[in-house]
Order: C-alpha cells, then sequence, then structure tokens
C-alpha cells in the first residue's frame, strides 16, 4: 500500500543496488590521459618500426627522442587552439542566446516550454518552470545554451594556454616510457632485442597506469579499460613492426 501510494505521488522507489561510483574529476585530467596515451603509442609504434628494421640503439634514441618532442609540442599547440577555439564559440553562441531572449523573449521562452514538454514536462509545469527563469535572464540565457545548443557557458577561469602546456608535458613524460629501455640498457647489454623487449615491458606498464586512470574518469570496469588500452598499443607496435620488417626484408630497404 505503502509502496503504491509512493508511485502514484511521483516518488521514485529506493534501488537496492549500490549508487555509481563517482568518476575521477580534474581541471586537466582529460589532456593528461589523452596526450600521455597517444605519446606512448606513438613513442613504442616508432621504436617498434625502427627495431625491426635492425637500425642501433643511437638511432633508436635520436628517431625517438626528436619526435617525441615535435609531436610533443605538435599537440600542445592542438589542444590549446582547440581549447580556445572551444571557448570562443561557447562565448560567441552565448552573446546570440543573450541577443534572442532580450529581443525575442516571447518565442525564446515558447521554444523553451515546447522543448520541457517534448522531454515529459506538462504543459502547466513546463510552463511555470520558463516562468520562473525569465525572472533571472542569465539563468534563462544559460538553460537555453544547455537545452537547445547542448553547450554549457564559458568559463572564464579556463586557461587554454594551461590545457596545451599539460598536454605538451604528458606527452613528454609518458613518451618517454618506451625509450628508458634503451637509454637504461645501453651500458648493460648490445643485444637490441633485449632493449625491445624492455621498451614493450615498460610501455605496457605505463599504459597499464593510464587505462587505470582512464576508468577512474569514465567510472568503468578496471580491467576492460586496461585490457583494451593494451590492446591497443599492441596492435599499434605490432603493426608498426610487421611495416618495418616487411620494408627491410621483403622490399630490401636499408
Amino acid at each position: 500500500m505503502g509502496d503504491s501510494h509512493r508511485e502514484n505521488c511521483g516518488v521514485p522507489l529506493l534501488q537496492p543496488n549500490r549508487r555509481p561510483k563517482e568518476p575521477w574529476k580534474g581541471e586537466f585530467v582529460k589532456s593528461l590521459v589523452l596526450a600521455g596515451m597517444d605519446a606512448i603509442i606513438t613513442s613504442f609504434s616508432l621504436i617498434s618500426s625502427i627495431s625491426a628494421a635492425r637500425l642501433s640503439s643511437v638511432d633508436v634514441l635520436v628517431l625517438g627522442i626528436a619526435n617525441l618532442v615535435a609531436d610533443g609540442i605538435s599537440m600542445g599547440f592542438g589542444d590549446f587552439v582547440a581549447s580556445s577555439t572551444e571557448k570562443d564559440v561557447a562565448a560567441k553562441e552565448r552573446s546570440i542566446t543573450e541577443w534572442d531572449v532580450g529581443n525575442h523573449g516571447r518565442i525564446e521562452h515558447h521554444e523553451l516550454v515546447q522543448r520541457y514538454r517534448a522531454q515529459g514536462m506538462t504543459a502547466m509545469d513546463a510552463a511555470t518552470v520558463v516562468t520562473v527563469f525569465s525572472k533571472y535572464p542569465e539563468i534563462l540565457v544559460d538553460e537555453k545554451m544547455a537545452a537547445e545548443k547542448g553547450m554549457s557557458p564559458p568559463d572564464q577561469n579556463d586557461k587554454p594556454w594551461k590545457n596545451g602546456l599539460v598536454t605538451f608535458a604528458s606527452f613528454l613524460a609518458f613518451g618517454c616510457a618506451p625509450i628508458l629501455s634503451f637509454i637504461i640498457l645501453i651500458p648493460i647489454t648490445d643485444s637490441n632485442m633485449i632493449k625491445f623487449i624492455g621498451a614493450c615491458t615498460l610501455s605496457a606498464i605505463a599504459l597499464t597506469i593510464l587505462g587505470i586512470a582512464k576508468a577512474k574518469i569514465a567510472g568503468q570496469n578496471y580491467m576492460v579499460s586496461v585490457g583494451t588500452t593494451l590492446l591497443n598499443g599492441a596492435i599499434a607496435g605490432a603493426a608498426a613492426y610487421g611495416i618495418g620488417w616487411t620494408l627491410r626484408n621483403v622490399a630490401g630497404l636499408e
């Protein structure tokens, strides 16, 4: 009787399962993880192709470090440009929405009411919500941007240059993982194969760390996230190794 009454009153029943875990939040988490993952795979793929072509450890270090720095600069600048553009677009869209609300208020209110009704609100509730919002123009503008354009208002505290710097630093830090094997093992062994195996191991460790971080960000299963990340790196590395081996042994390129 009690449960039926609660359902009729529109109060949702308590779910027996546990509350979903909160995702890992942070201002630069996305830039950190995406740049790190791209850096590891890019660096490892380059080392794989060089190793398959049987070039020296010096070649690996020169090409690997040069490629890492160049790609890091490109990635960091790209993140800066993308973040700046996204912020500028949001600011432009907000100014347009402000003008529409200020000059065509009745039409804008009607459109918002219709959108709420399409989402399941009754006509009376939708009209009431929009009437309340209309008393607060800034909130109304933000709500229209979110409801009709799927955009958040521009964050004045957002600094695109910080995103670019974090991306660059993350790219260099994680991209060094595959190269470290050749630096550490140079005084220990002359075998390029052992150094390459070391690069595979360090790359797998770094990808595992990023897979765990990705799982925390998105609230995903850890095993699935790590497995997917490792598989991505393995496929990219195998493809690069296969191309390097083919060019040397089949095409005869030196």
